[in-house]
């Protein structure tokens, strides 16, 4: 299966609370709700593109709830391109603490990226990471992650969880794709390339 992660990002790189005002205050968090403004026409579209051609889902719990609670209780969810696919395929949650997932078609992964890779080898097709960020910081760490779908929406939020820790792992990227909307969300998609390549000398001094 190819893995590949969409995270919606602000331009300071927070992915925290983009949906509801009230979706994620943890951490003391107070600006949730950032992204819904600046999603236009084109965007959507698009989402229902990406996730339309999904073969199936892996969340994080914490998205897994927020997804369920949302497009997982929509009265007629096959008449929306988001919701159909997602309550039609199947879901997989990475966690160590759920145990009775409400939301159909849902199975429960070990807390363990042994069990990610796993499912990557036998399964044909495209499995989508929406959200997760720890999730995806794990299977970045482990190297599980085939592509990467950044949308950058043109916003400071200020605070906020950022989809990568200062102190992590780096890796370089390769630019697959790169288009912006008419409301100014741009989208890239890339893919991992291994370690960055660092300048070693030092240029010398003009004075």
């Amino acid at each position: 299966m190819k893995l590949t992660t969409i995270t919606n990002v602000s331009v300071d790189g927070v992915m925290q609370g983009l949906g509801l005002a009230d979706e994620d205050r943890r951490g003391g968090f107070e600006r949730g709700g950032w992204a819904l403004p600046l999603v236009d026409e084109e965007t959507m579209a698009r989402l229902g593109e990406v996730y339309g051609r999904a073969d199936a889902f892996l969340f994080g719990r914490r998205t897994y709830e927020i997804f369920a609670a949302s497009w997982g209780a929509m009265a007629d969810p096959q008449d929306n391109p988001v919701a159909a696919p997602l309550h039609a395929r199947p879901k997989y949650v990475v966690s160590k603490t759920l145990t009775d997932p409400g939301w159909a078609h849902t199975t429960v992964l070990a807390g363990d990226p042994a069990a990610v890779r796993d499912l990557k080898e036998r399964l044909p097709g495209e499995l989508q990471v929406h959200g997760s960020g720890q999730l995806v910081r794990r299977l970045a760490a482990e190297g599980l992650i085939d592509e990467m779908l950044l949308l950058t929406y043109p916003v400071i939020v200020g605070q906020g969880t950022r989809l990568f820790p200062a102190d992590g792992p780096d890796g370089a990227l390769e630019l697959v794709d790169s288009r912006a909307t008419p409301g100014g969300v741009t989208w890239q998609v890339y893919r991992p390339a291994g370690r960055p390549r660092y300048a070693t000398e030092v240029p010398p001094r003009t004075s």
